[in-house]
């Protein structure tokens, strides 16, 4: 992300004339300059000696800038304080940018406040960019203070992505010099399709396009990925962004099949599996052999874990050798089992319903367990199936005009990307 000194370059030539209103004009910015005058020209004088009586035009006054950055649970009011700004100030700026459209809801901690003294130690400007789209400027005027307000559009740009997976993705991607977040949005695409816990591959490929956002020639951050692929064992997964009418927007596979299916291949993001479903497995702890009809996937402490699908509670709370647990219903006689946690997640009780992606715990070693980590299981049926291999079902297709809109669109956007990236 953009510091603010960086991101002012796009709302500086915007803003900056506030603060020279300011300064040529003291604590009366913004009055209004006298009109012009037609005055006939005067015969030319020849230069004499100055004056000395006439006294010179005065020179602006200085000022200087101080930058507070706003620490966790400030409010402006408080922030202005410490930079020392008198209360009163403080309170009838925080009023003026409310009716300049300023949501002081949006300060966060790390955003910084741009304060302007006279050598007098007088405030005569303060300015806050919420977003690297929007800026204000308070200004002292006379009886009180003005607020300017500067937006800009974010300039998007739809540029190629790919890369080969040697270790991860994460370092794939960061490889690249792009942001983590890239990493998220890709993995969550293929949330069904694909366990990137369990299935990445060294030599892996993948490709997409995006929307990058820029200020000026700074990049700021991601907008929606068009299309993307991944190759995986010689398998390619496709998927392409798709807004139906009336609908929201969703990914869907070359055929115009949601991408969204009804359960996640995944419950973590970007874990690793320690061991596997499985009949006979030397038991750690009890010793001897015996079933682990479970996948267990290695993460640290407090690592979030999600519902696969929606569902109902079944149980939430201590259960034994399994430590903290929780057991979910679903549809279509599936249940899912969530072992070992170290503490669950909010609102997680008897009867509650959960959505799929929502956190339901975290991972911990509670019960008879040698470390951290996630103990998951799948029933069908009241029978115990493996993860892995379970075959859920699929999503909804598009149908009709859409579908017919859809597969148009998907063709342009796969040459485009084919194009732009070719493996």
């Amino acid at each position: 992300m953009m510091t603010m000194m960086s991101r002012r370059i796009v709302l500086l030539g915007l803003l900056s004339v506030l603060t020279l209103g300011a300064v040529a004009a003291g604590l009366g910015v913004f009055s209004p300059a006298p009109s012009p005058v037609a005055v006939a020209p005067s015969p030319a004088a020849p230069p004499g000696p100055a004056d000395p009586l006439v006294a010179a035009e005065p020179p602006a006054p200085r000022v200087r800038t101080e930058v507070v950055t706003l620490r966790r649970g400030d409010t402006l009011v408080g922030a202005l304080g410490r930079a020392g700004v008198d209360r009163r100030s403080s309170h009838d700026i925080a009023t003026a940018l409310r009716s300049g459209g300023a949501d002081l809801r949006r300060l966060r901690p790390s955003d910084e406040l741009e304060v302007t003294w006279t050598l007098e130690g007088e405030p005569i400007a303060v300015r806050w960019e919420p977003s690297p789209w929007l800026g204000f400027a308070v200004v002292a005027a006379d009886g009180g203070w003005e607020v300017r307000r500067a937006e800009t559009r974010p300039d998007v740009r739809v540029e190629a992505v790919a890369g080969e997976v040697m270790r991860s993705l994460f370092e794939a991607v960061e490889a690249l010099g792009e942001s983590p977040q890239l990493v998220l949005d890709l993995a969550e695409i293929f949330s069904s399709e694909f366990d990137f816990t369990a299935d990445t591959r060294s030599g892996d490929r993948f490709r997409l396009l995006v929307e990058k956002r820029y200020a000026g020639d700074q990049f700021v951050d991601y907008g929606q990925i068009l299309v993307a692929q991944y190759v995986s064992d010689g398998h390619v997964l496709t998927g392409v962004g798709f807004e139906p009418e009336g609908g929201r927007h969703a990914y869907y596979d070359v055929q115009g099949r949601s991408l969204r299916k009804t359960f996640l291949k995944s419950q973590l993001e970007f874990t690793r599996i320690t061991s596997g479903f499985t009949y006979r497995r030397p038991h750690p702890i009890l010793g001897g052999v015996r079933p682990h009809l479970a996948v267990d996937y290695g993460a640290p402490v407090g690592t979030p874990v999600r519902a696969v699908a929606d569902g109902t509670v079944l149980g939430a709370g201590w259960n034994g050798g399994n430590g903290i647990q929780v057991h979910l219903r679903h549809h279509a006689g599936y249940e899912t089992i969530y072992n070992h946690l170290s503490k669950l997640g909010p609102g997680i009780q008897r009867g509650a319903r959960v959505e799929q992606r929502q956190v339901i715990g975290h991972v911990g070693s509670t019960g008879l367990s040698t470390g951290p980590h996630l103990d998951y299981r799948v029933k069908k049926d009241g029978r115990f199936v493996n993860p892995l291999s379970e075959s859920f079902i699929p999503g909804q297709p598009l149908d009709g005009a859409e579908h017919r809109r859809f597969l148009k669109d998907a063709r342009a956007l796969v040459r485009q990307l084919e194009d732009s990236a070719p493996f």
